[in-house]
C-alpha cells in the first residue's frame, strides 16, 4: 500500500484527490496539508511513501516545502502536482529535489500510474513539463554577462558540484543569499537550471572550485 501525503491549499482539490486515490486499491492518504509548512510537519509525523505537492501555497510554497522535506529525509519522494508548467517552476521544483512533475489536467488513470511509477523510483514528468525542461536547456546563453565577483564565485562553486547549503558554508553567507545570487546569475547568463549554469561556467570561467 502506497501511503500518500496530500499538500494543496484548496479543500476541494484535496477532497477530489482523496476520492480518486481511494479507488486505486493500492494507495491510501495518510495525511493532508493546506500549506507548505504544514506539509513539512505532516511529513515528519507520518513519514509517507510519497508526497503530492502543490506549488502555489501560503506560508511556505511547494518548492520550499520540497526542499525542507528532502533536507530532513533525503530519500523522500515528492511529486509536484500543479497547474503551472512554465520552465522556471519546473526547474525550481526539480532543483529542490522533486521526484516528478505532474499537472492537474492529467487523466485520472494516468495520474495514478504516475504515482505508482514515482513510488517505485521513477521520475514521472507531464509532457508539458518535459517540454518546458527541454526548452530551458536549449535557451542560448549570453556570452558576456555582467557578473559581480561574488556571483562568479558562487557560479564556480555550482560548477564544482556544491549544493546551495555547501556554498553558503564555504562562503560564510546565508543559504537564501546563495539562492538570490543564483537567481540573478541564471537570468544574466540565460539559463534556467544548475546543470546548464555549470556547463556555462566550465565553458566561460575556466577551472571550477571543487569540494
Amino acid at each position: 500500500m502506497i501511503r500518500i501525503l496530500l499538500a494543496d491549499d484548496h479543500p476541494i482539490v484535496r477532497s477530489g484527490l482523496e476520492q480518486l486515490l481511494a479507488t486505486a486499491g493500492d494507495m491510501t492518504v495518510c495525511a493532508t496539508a493546506a500549506d507548505g509548512a504544514e506539509a513539512v510537519e505532516r511529513y515528519r509525523e507520518q513519514r509517507p511513501d510519497l508526497v503530492l505537492m502543490d506549488l502555489r501555497m501560503p506560508v511556505l510554497d511547494g518548492v520550499g516545502a520540497t526542499r525542507a522535506i528532502l533536507a530532513d529525509a533525503p530519500d523522500a519522494r515528492v511529486v509536484v502536482l500543479t497547474s503551472m508548467a512554465d520552465d522556471r517552476n519546473v526547474m525550481d521544483a526539480l532543483d529542490a529535489g522533486a521526484a516528478g512533475y505532474l499537472l492537474k489536467h492529467a487523466d485520472p488513470l494516468d495520474l495514478l500510474e504516475a504515482i505508482r511509477a514515482a513510488a517505485a523510483g521513477g521520475v514521472p514528468l507531464d509532457p508539458r513539463a518535459a517540454r518546458a525542461l527541454l526548452d530551458a536547456r536549449r535557451r542560448p546563453a549570453l556570452r558576456s554577462p555582467d557578473l559581480s565577483a561574488r556571483e562568479v564565485e558562487v557560479l564556480r562553486l555550482v560548477a564544482g558540484g556544491l549544493s546551495n547549503r555547501q556554498i553558503a558554508s564555504r562562503l560564510g553567507i546565508a543559504e537564501r543569499t546563495v539562492k538570490a545570487h543564483l537567481t540573478r546569475v541564471f537570468d544574466r547568463i540565460g539559463v534556467a537550471d544548475r546543470t546548464s549554469a555549470a556547463l556555462w561556467a566550465k565553458d566561460n570561467l575556466g577551472p571550477t572550485v571543487t569540494p
